[in-house]
Formats: structure tokens, C-alpha cells, sequence
């Protein structure tokens, strides 16, 4: 019987199945923050629970955690006691423990893969809906919820129904300035942020066998903002290449027994999915949102649509527009930013910060802009400076922030002010997101560093031409 990847991966975790109920599923490795763990702390010492399996969690802080200074005590009271109960309830049950100043501290879904806690045919959750991310690597990977966390502390186990099974196929070759980050807001808009609800996205085709690791890793990354619980890639020599040597990686007899495994890892050729859909990568330009959710988005040489050409409630999206101050029918290009933000755990690597210096390279930050670039981790920072793009984000006058999830969520101290408007390469544009009344348009490092020199919406092409 030919079967998908994701039936592959699922089925082998499944511990039981409960009669027209959800699967008991193992997990492989559990990856835990500041912000959703306590509470199930808590929970497991109201219930005398143990944590199972100590070895198969991973603790890092990243949502808390300041992107300036980091040497200091942190300032904002809640923060501070959540990163401290994160490191004692660590301490306490043996779980390794990346805290602020650990030389392997940075977001979750950054430092996971470049350790090779991330690995292919894995089961992977996180107290995060991004959690999406590490399905670039074949993994089965999605975000639960705190209850959720301490039913997997406590017994290395999740109850889920399965879902849905949904392939997305992009053939053909990306454009001049097109990059996965515009690959994956281009399918967003196309099925809307509900478009793959109660599905399990595999990605397939031409656009995603050429992608690099850290580009696959975005796409995974937004699948969850078109609704789906998580999204999966094949795993291949690529994927193999980037895993074989890190910390947590297997080693020796190991690797060759894992090896033998994981090229088993792939969907049979009649294998059947109950949507599949498939785009041409013609179709794709630089992206950017115009809206308050990810699914408002257009090519970046459009107009803003109009009510009539989007799915979804006149009235809704009336308000969206107004929230932004846009109208239907403008342009997006030449639009007026204030902020731009490049990082988080959808673009917070070291490629990004490599395009990112491509544009600005030569150039100089545009007086009215506000930038923060801040690394996903101290690995990516530490490139950057090997590399020489921080020479060439100094001489532009842009400054290097510490890792950490920083403006993509609002939960540091790098909230953009109310009524700013922001070019972001994060993953989410909701009302106040990056900061209460903050606007935001999601875009890729390339239309970031096109707006960040010339101050307003730029489309990168025009630079890359030049």
C-alpha cells in the first residue's frame, strides 16, 4: 500500500489508538520556553508527577528575553520571574538548560536545528505555535498548549487526532528576488489563513528540492499561518548534510543505523492526499501584506485588491485597511515605514542576514527608519561577524542586536509605538502584534533591506538590478 510521508512518520509514534477518539502519540523531543512552561510545572507538582524522560526535553529563553544588554538583570518584573522559574524547574528535573548568557541560548526553533535536536522522522512539540518549523527536516512537528506541555513532561506522550493530509507543489524556477519567505506568504494568500485548517501540509516540487535548509525552515515555519497544524518536507541529502556532525545528531553506528532509516523517509509514488494543490513559481514576486493577518497578502508591484476580489466579509476587511490606514486600489510600493525589523524564528538566520547585507551593502539606512536586526542565536550572530556582514551593516548604519524573538511578538522591551508602521520578516501582522497599535507588513529580508535604505516600501529588484 502506498503511503505519504506524514502517514509514515505518524503511525510509527502511535503508542494507541483510541476507538473514534485521538492517537496516543510518542514524542521524540519536547523543546520548552519561559512563557508556556510554568504553568505546567505547576501542574506536575499539584499532581506529584515527575517529568518521564528528562533527556528528551530542551529548555531555552527567548520570548522574555532583552536584545540589549543582556549581561544585566532583566528589568521587567514577569519576565524576570519567568526566565528564573524556567531555569529552577530545569534545574530541578535535570532538563538541559539554555538560559540567558548560555553560549547556546536563542530562539527555540533557531537553536533546535543547529544543535541536531531537530532530525528526521521525529516528533517534535513546543509550547509555541511555530513549532511548525522543524517539519522542514521530515519531522512531524506542531505547537500544543500548556496542558498539553505537562502531559508530555510527565508521560513523553500526546494525545491527537490525525489530521488531514494536504500537498502543496511548486514547480518551476523562483524569480530574480523571490525567496521562501515570498514562496510561503505567496501560498498564504492563495488559500487564506484558514486554507489548510484540519490538515498536515507536505511540501513537493521543483521549489522546494532546491531550497536551502534555513529557506525550507521558513516555509515550515508559516504553515501554520495558513491554518494547518504543521508542514512537513521530504527529507534529502541536503537534509542529511546539515544534520551530520551537530551535538545532539546521532553518531558512529548510529548515523549509519539512522542513515538506513531516514532515506526511507519519503511519499510513495501513489501515495494519495486528501487535497492537493499546485502553483507555478512564475507566479511569484517579492511579497508583502497589506492587511492584519498573513493571508492579505500581494505581489509587491500590485495594488491593494479590492473587497470584492478577497474571500472574507466586506466590513472585516474594510477595518483591516482602515487599521492600516490603506485604501483599496493604492500601490504598496512608496508607502511611508518607520520600522524595520529583521529576525525571529522565520527569519532570524544566518541566510537572511546574508540577503539582508546584499541590499544594504554600499548603502546607507534611510534617516527616517528605526532598525533592529537581531540573530536567532549566538551561532548566527557569531557568523555574522565571521562573515563580515556586521562591517557592512556598521558602515550602513544599522547596529546588531543580542538573539532573541524580540519585536516579533511584543513580549520584550523591542515593542514598535503606536501608530508606527513596520516592515517585519516575522510571521504575524495581527492588530498590535509587534506592539500596542503598531502596524505591521510582513515581507521578506530582501523587501526589508530595500525598505530600510530607502525609507519607505521599496520592491527589491530595483536594487538587486542596480
Amino acid at each position: 500500500m502506498s503511503t505519504t510521508l506524514f502517514d509514515k512518520v505518524w503511525d510509527s509514534h502511535v503508542v494507541r489508538k483510541i476507538e473514534d477518539g485521538p492517537d496516543v502519540l510518542f514524542i521524540d523531543r519536547h523543546l520548552i520556553h519561559e512563557v508556556t512552561s510554568p504553568v505546567a510545572f505547576l501542574g506536575l507538582k499539584s499532581r506529584n508527577n515527575s517529568v518521564l524522560f528528562p533527556n528528551k526535553t530542551f529548555a531555552t529563553a527567548d520570548h522574555n528575553t532583552p536584545t540589549i544588554n543582556q549581561h544585566l538583570p532583566v528589568e521587567d518584573p514577569l519576565s524576570a520571574n519567568q526566565l528564573k522559574a524556567l531555569e529552577e524547574n530545569s534545574a530541578e528535573w535535570g532538563i538541559s538548560h539554555w538560559g540567558l548568557g548560555h553560549q547556546q541560548n536563542g530562539i527555540v526553533h533557531v537553536v533546535g536545528p543547529e544543535y541536531g535536536i531537530t532530525l528526521p522522522g521525529a516528533t517534535i512539540v513546543c509550547g509555541d505555535s511555530h513549532t511548525s518549523t522543524h517539519g522542514a527536516f521530515g519531522a512531524i512537528a506542531f505547537g500544543i498548549g500548556t496542558s498539553e506541555v505537562e502531559m508530555v513532561l510527565s508521560s513523553q506522550c500526546i494525545m491527537q487526532p490525525k489530521p488531514k493530509k494536504m500537498r502543496i507543489n511548486v514547480n518551476g524556477e523562483l524569480g530574480l528576488g523571490v525567496t521562501p519567505k515570498d514562496v510561503a506568504l505567496f501560498v498564504i494568500s492563495k488559500l487564506t489563513t484558514s486554507g489548510a485548517t484540519g490538515y498536515f501540509v507536505e511540501y513537493a516540487g521543483d521549489v522546494f528540492r532546491n531550497m536551502t535548509m534555513e529557506g525550507r525552515m521558513t516555509v515550515c515555519n508559516l504553515s501554520i499561518e495558513m491554518g494547518a497544524r504543521g508542514g512537513m518536507i521530504a527529507p534529502d541529502e541536503k537534509t542529511f548534510e546539515y544534520v551530520k556532525g551537530r551535538q545532539f545528531a546521532p553518531k558512529g553506528e548510529d548515523w549509519d543505523k539512522a542513515m538506513s532509516y531516514w532515506k526511507t523517509l519519503k511519499t510513495d509514488e501513489d501515495a494519495v492526499f486528501d487535497e492537493e494543490l499546485t502553483f507555478n513559481a512564475s507566479e511569484i514576486e517579492p511579497m508583502i501584506t497589506y492587511g492584519t493577518n498573513p493571508g492579505m497578502g500581494t505581489g509587491i508591484s500590485n495594488n491593494i485588491p479590492s473587497a470584492n476580489q478577497v474571500i472574507g466579509g466586506a466590513a472585516t476587511y474594510k477595518k483591516s485597511l482602515d487599521y492600516m490606514g490603506f485604501a483599496e486600489g493604492e500601490t504598496m510600493i512608496g508607502k511611508p515605514v518607520d520600522y524595520v525589523f529583521i529576525g525571529s524564528c522565520t527569519n532570524g538566520r544566518i541566510e537572511d542576514f546574508r540577503a539582508f547585507a546584499s541590499i544594504v551593502k554600499g548603502r546607507k539606512k534611510a534617516d527616517n527608519i528605526t532598525a533592529w536586526l537581531v540573530p536567532g542565536s549566538h551561532i548566527v550572530e557569531a557568523k555574522i561577524k565571521e562573515e563580515g556582514l556586521l562591517d557592512i551593516f556598521t558602515e550602513a548604519g544599522f547596529v546588531l542586536r543580542e538573539p532573541g524573538c524580540s519585536a516579533c511578538l511584543a513580549m520584550n522591551d523591542d515593542k514598535v509605538p503606536a501608530g508606527k508602521v513596520a516592515v517585519s520578516t516575522s510571521n504575524r501582522n495581527f492588530e498590535g502584534r509587534q506592539g500596542p497599535g503598531s502596524k505591521t507588513m510582513l515581507a521578506s529580508p530582501l523587501v526589508a533591506a530595500a525598505t530600510a535604505v530607502t525609507g519607505v516600501v521599496t520592491d527589491p529588484r530595483t536594487l538587486l538590478k542596480g
